[in-house]
């Protein structure tokens, strides 16, 4: 009979433990899932320049929002996993819902454990994120900046606006209604209309000045001006013209193409610690700290949650002190993720700061650990 109780019991208990992580990770998905959402909003409004700016499809455009959603997520995932553990427990603690643990024999400090259990989980899917998912998302976004340069010439023009969205091309027009355009300056150094000389060979500037001109799609048709085209050690020849068509396909804009630091991989990035990878172009002094950063960020930081956790498990601890209630908690919590953000830039460039981050989440889990083991140790005695 005893045998069949403690079965029962234990059956109850694992059913528990599988409801509260199913709330859990339910109320993290939220939360990571609305904060994230709410980033992505406020970074797609900058996004919008890839349309106004540098005339890329709004294919392309939505494209490359949703690919960076893979690089906001991960920011998130220590913040949302806390307010989802702080939230579980201080509404199971209001409810009195614990009390029938503690009175069916569950103890303490295996709900602890319980929570360290989900923490590691979470680790594992911080990691693979920001280690795989999002330098890959990342990378492939700004693959996407070199698929398609130029969609259409048109939203780039303003009126009385400067305009060097494109490499080597600086354009004003004095006003433009729908797609005509008046009094046009035209400024090339990047010999992208160097056919328009009569002699293409050392044309290094070249300048057309219209009256007015139409603008469809990549082609801007000028009418009624003069074309001035710069030689090396020449006289600027000037050429006048009546109609101008010319070819923008080939503008290419001015958006940075090379992958950053941030969205090349980690096998990569790890090889600029292999002396026999020379031939990385990210392997430059110049570059390490900021490396040994982006390592930092991937790698270590997902090792905070586990010690993040054990600070919200301090919740269960029956305390009058004022060092160990609801408040004092949660500003630990937000002090060790502050840390973690701050401390994380500098870890390339001291040496001290490199160790102490990285060892510290092992020493607060071993302290938090021990702390509430002991207390918990305490209470039953009393």
């Amino acid at each position: 009979m005893d045998a069949l109780f403690i079965q029962y019991n234990s059956m109850l208990q694992n059913k528990i433990y599988h409801n509260f992580l199913i709330e859990i990770f339910k109320t993290f998905l939220i939360i990571l899932f609305g904060l994230s959402l709410i980033a992505l909003t406020v970074r797609a409004v900058s996004f919008l320049d890839l349309i106004v700016d540098n005339g890329y499809p709004i294919g392309i455009y939505f494209k490359y929002s949703f690919l960076n959603l893979f690089g906001i997520a991960p920011k998130f995932v220590p913040l949302s996993f806390l307010l989802a553990l702080s939230i579980f427990i201080i509404k199971h603690i209001q409810d009195s819902e614990f009390i029938i643990l503690w009175t069916s024999g569950v103890k303490k400090i295996q709900l602890v454990n319980l929570f360290f259990f989900a923490s590691i989980i979470v680790l594992i899917l911080y990691l693979v994120l920001s280690t795989f998912i999002t330098p890959l998302a990342l990378n492939k976004s700004r693959q996407l900046l070199t698929e398609d340069n130029l969609n259409t010439f048109l939203p780039t023009i303003k009126s009385q606006q400067f305009s060097d969205s494109f490499k080597g091309f600086t354009f004003i027009v004095e006003k433009k209604v729908d797609n005509e355009i008046q009094q046009i300056f035209l400024h090339d150094k990047g010999n992208n209309l160097k056919n328009l000389s009569s002699n293409v060979s050392e044309i290094y500037e070249t300048t057309v000045l219209a009256e007015n001109g139409v603008v469809e799609s990549k082609k801007m048709f000028l009418f009624n001006g003069i074309i001035m085209s710069s030689k090396k050690n020449s006289e600027n020849e000037i050429i006048k013209f009546e109609q101008l068509n010319i070819d923008l396909s080939d503008l290419s804009t001015a958006t940075i193409k090379k992958p950053k630091i941030q969205e090349t991989s980690t096998i990569t990035l790890l090889k600029c610690f292999n002396f026999i990878e020379l031939k990385n172009k990210f392997c430059k002094d110049d570059y390490k700290r900021e490396i040994i950063s982006t390592l930092n960020r991937r790698i270590i930081i997902p090792l905070y949650i586990p010690a993040l956790t054990l600070i919200c498990a301090l919740l269960l601890i029956k305390s009058n002190k004022i060092y160990l209630n609801k408040i004092s908690i949660f500003s630990y919590s937000f002090i060790v993720l502050l840390f973690t953000e701050l401390a994380v830039r500098y870890t390339g460039l001291n040496h001290y700061i490199l160790i102490a981050f990285m060892v510290l989440p092992l020493i607060l889990i071993i302290f938090l650990y021990l702390f509430m083991n002991h207390k918990f140790s305490k209470e039953l005695k009393i």
